[in-house]
């Protein structure tokens, strides 16, 4: 995997930076490797849960808390999110990373020992904001830390931490949960999580708070507070039972939340508006797409096909895998702007789902799920570095948390909405008697629209010059 994100890399700094690049130190060295074990935590956790998460719904008796159980997670990686580039710009990036992976720890061992499906959603809240402080301190030091020539590189590797996650996580989760149970999934989890925070927190102590052009806006944690709880009232308004009360509290969940996003968001966002917000917007697009398709392919393999818990995981193993090649291929094409990109990775995403869409058939054969959604991945490969690299040319010395808070709070919601809308729609299916099939189908249907509309939104895609 590493020798592969070095070639990526040096194809993208032979055509973007000078011939003689300087040359990592030890430091830099260790530091980069702290990072993306950040990364492969996050990644391994979060994949490796999804395919154990209908084996627990099973044994606790939740499946009207699925779909909550998923956007547990991602409304508190929210307002981690928020709080964590605005604390590593203030405090320094020791303090807030030994804070996230506290909390992440806490958090593997309240899902570990639940009884119940409600205490598996708080040990995923906690989660959640545990690993929402990982991301704003890699984006930032990546600015901080290393040379201008040497970002491109980094951003593939902090990219590629997925990768190894993505192949092994789904097997660890499915072969764990059939021989130990579910909860040896959180608990097997935790010495990964220790020496992430070791090797992790150790060069950071070089890296003290950011003084110049730092956020001085007391009320951005409270902002993303608020937008974590109108995307909540939002989406459990969505799976109310009563008319009247899903209606009052979906209002209310956007009179909240939006206003408070407007603050946390460049002018301009709600209609991508040409240069970082266009960027943004399609970022929330990209991620809502993809949540539509890979946070409910494992249900569907577990309810309508009867797979077990490593067929479930293996499904949606083939978009990690192109997800690298799509990087790859962008990264040797520099010809391509990076509205080009985002365009074919939106194309490419809503052919996956299409293909995608006939595991809802009983005889439909898993395999070509797998290949299917593999066409999905590619698309997010080929769009997802062109906009990290093109929201970061936004970020200014001294804001390189809040900007790199800012990409990663839209990665959040998109995941957050769209797995709150589809597990509200699996709920509802589960109260009724509905059929199942029908729900998955809603939440495909999403994610090809939000695929269609990132579409049309990437022509205002630029870098800053």
């Amino acid at each position: 995997m590493a020798a592969r994100g070095a070639r990526r890399a040096r194809l993208i700094l032979h055509t973007t930076g000078p011939t003689d690049r300087p040359r990592l130190s030890a430091h830099q060295r260790v530091l980069a490797v702290g990072l993306v074990l950040g990364v492969t935590l996050v990644a391994f956790e979060s994949t490796s849960v999804i395919t154990a998460l209908p084996t627990i719904t099973d044994e606790l008796g939740g499946d009207s808390l699925y779909g909550v159980t998923l956007a547990a997670y991602t409304l508190a990686n929210l307002v981690a999110l928020v709080a964590a580039g605005r604390m590593a710009d203030r405090r320094g990036p020791r303090p807030t990373f030994i804070l996230a992976t506290a909390t992440f720890l806490a958090g593997l061992f309240v899902s570990g020992f639940a009884g119940s499906m409600i205490v598996v959603v708080i040990g995923r809240l906690l989660q959640g904001a545990g690993a929402g402080g990982f991301a704003p301190i890699a984006y930032s030091l990546v600015k901080r830390a290393f040379p201008e020539e040497r970002q491109p590189m980094m951003y593939v590797y902090l990219s590629a931490g997925w990768v190894l996650p993505s192949l092994v996580a789904p097997a660890f989760g499915g072969l764990v949960t059939d021989a130990f149970g579910w909860r040896w999934v959180f608990f097997g989890i935790v010495p990964l999580a220790v020496l992430v925070g070791v090797v992790g927190s150790t060069p950071m102590r070089a890296y003290g708070p950011v003084d110049a052009h730092a956020d001085d806006d007391p009320q951005r944690l409270f902002m993303a507070a608020a937008v974590a709880v109108g995307t909540g009232l939002f989406v459990l308004g969505l799976r109310a039972a009563q008319p009247a009360v899903a209606g009052v509290s979906a209002i209310a969940g956007i009179a909240i939340g939006l206003p408070a996003l407007r603050r946390l968001l460049p002018a301009g966002f709600f209609h991508a508006r040409r240069g970082q917000p266009a960027v943004l917007t399609c970022r929330l697009l990209a991620t809502a797409t993809f949540m539509g398709v890979d946070g409910f392919v494992p249900l569907a393999a577990d309810r309508i096909h009867g797979a077990s818990p490593i067929v479930q995981g293996f499904t949606i193993i083939g978009a990690a895998l192109t997800w690298t090649t799509g990087q790859a291929i962008i990264a040797r094409r520099t010809e391509v702007s990076p509205a080009a990109a985002v365009r074919i990775g939106f194309s490419l995403l809503f052919c996956g789902v299409a293909l995608v869409s006939p595991v809802l058939v009983a005889s439909w054969p898993l395999w070509a799920t797998f290949l299917g959604w593999a066409v999905g991945g590619l698309g997010m490969g080929m769009l997802y570095n062109p906009t990290t690299v093109a929201a970061m040319s936004y970020a200014d010395e001294g804001r390189e948390g809040t900007i790199s808070s800012q990409v990663q709070l839209v990665d959040a919601l998109g995941f957050s909405l769209m797995g709150g809308i589809g597990g509200a729609v699996v709920a509802y299916a589960d109260r009724n008697g509905g059929d199942l099939r029908g729900a998955l189908g809603v939440s495909f249907a999403l994610a090809a629209t939000f695929a269609v509309v990132g579409f049309v939104a990437s022509r205002g895609v630029r870098r800053a010059d």
